[in-house]
């Protein structure tokens, strides 16, 4: 079948007939075509110990329809070590190119076993690979890095905003090479535990402002966008608020930001990207789980009684659907209002 139109939270199947399996990921757009890639969650059904099969790539021209380009950074079955096994929680890849190396440069998150979080860094000379591992095991600046965002800069200087784990967002410069951090950094969103902590940063610029989408940190659960801005790339960041004012769930329509992009040739559509990623969940209350994690890190947190959650979620994220809506500005502030369907032709 040939789409026409978005549906949030609706299946999406691609040119042939399968579920999109692009999860945690991002939109590139070169040549005229757009490359949507992610996590392949085809074999995660939540009980058999698989949390990803690689990073899977679609490519699309009307950004309705989208073509499998195949597994562009395939898993590592052979060795429980590597940080591309199955079963590693191995999330959000980002993509940028470098024009000086004429390099292609993916940093993925990897979850470790005592949970502390670093970034494996690859690179390729074209876009759907082969990819080479140049970097494991990063701890960037040191610290354990968790969901992030990569964002390069018009003079081709890059940047790197990750959740320093269970503390403040950080954004750290590239080297030339985009392989690695200098050094330089700046703290933004402090908080003192989950689920205030702030991750899943999406960046993006218009009119010269940058902003950050950020969800608060309550695993797949979802929960508030939040939205900040500012005049540079280590700001400082002016939090303005909720980002789905009007979701009484407060779960952001049950779903997780990703990332944003401009639409090519509109004055201003700028399309917001998430996961939902338990959609058999929707009816449980944020404001429970938002006490379940509180009570999990904040010792002065009331002991949070779990027969309030109903049976436990099954994380079959091989259902997973997406949400992606137009963002509507009003003044500075960037707000995310819900469509049951919508089209890219009824905007300028």
């Amino acid at each position: 079948m040939a789409y026409h139109s978005f549906r949030p939270g609706q299946i999406w199947l691609d040119t042939e007939g399968k579920r999109i399996q692009a999860h945690g990921g991002s939109v590139f757009y070169e040549n005229g075509t757009y490359y949507w890639y992610g996590e392949n969650k085809e074999k995660s059904d939540g009980r058999n110990g698989i949390w990803h099969w690689g990073i899977r790539c679609y490519s699309s021209r009307d950004l309705y329809n989208w073509k499998d380009e195949g597994i562009i950074i395939p898993p590592v079955e052979e060795d429980p070590l590597s940080p591309l096994h199955p079963s590693r929680c191995m999330d959000r890849p980002h993509i940028i190119y470098n024009k000086r190396t004429g390099k292609y440069v993916c940093w993925l998150k990897i979850m470790n076993e005592d949970f502390s979080q670093a970034s494996t860094v690859l690179t390729a000379d074209n876009l759907l690979g082969p990819y080479t591992m140049i970097r494991t095991g990063l701890y960037p600046l040191g610290m354990s890095a968790g969901d992030f965002d990569l964002a390069v800069a018009e003079d081709g200087k890059a940047y790197y905003y990750f959740e320093r784990v269970h503390s403040e967002t950080i954004c750290a410069d590239l080297t030339e090479d985009y392989t690695n951090v200098t050094g330089y950094y700046s703290t933004h969103f402090p908080r003192k535990c989950p689920p205030d902590v702030r991750e899943a940063t999406a960046h993006f610029m218009r009119k010269g402002k940058h902003y950050l989408l950020t969800s608060g940190t309550t695993g797949y659960y979802p929960n508030p966008t939040e939205t900040a801005v500012a005049d540079t790339w280590h700001g400082p960041y002016r939090e303005l608020g909720c980002t789905h004012p009007d979701d009484e769930t407060k779960t952001s329509f049950h779903s997780q930001i990703s990332c944003v992009f401009k639409v090519q040739g509109k004055k201003d559509l700028f399309i917001a990207c998430a996961d939902r990623w338990l959609p058999r969940e929707m009816y449980r209350d944020y404001k429970v789980y938002r006490e379940m994690f509180r009570s999990q890190f904040d010792g002065d947190a009331p002991d949070f009684d779990e027969t309030l959650m109903g049976e436990p979620a099954v994380e079959n994220t091989s259902i997973a659907d997406y949400v992606w809506l137009p963002i509507r500005f009003d003044g500075e502030m960037a707000y995310i209002d819900w469509k049951d369907e919508w089209k890219i032709e009824d905007y300028e």
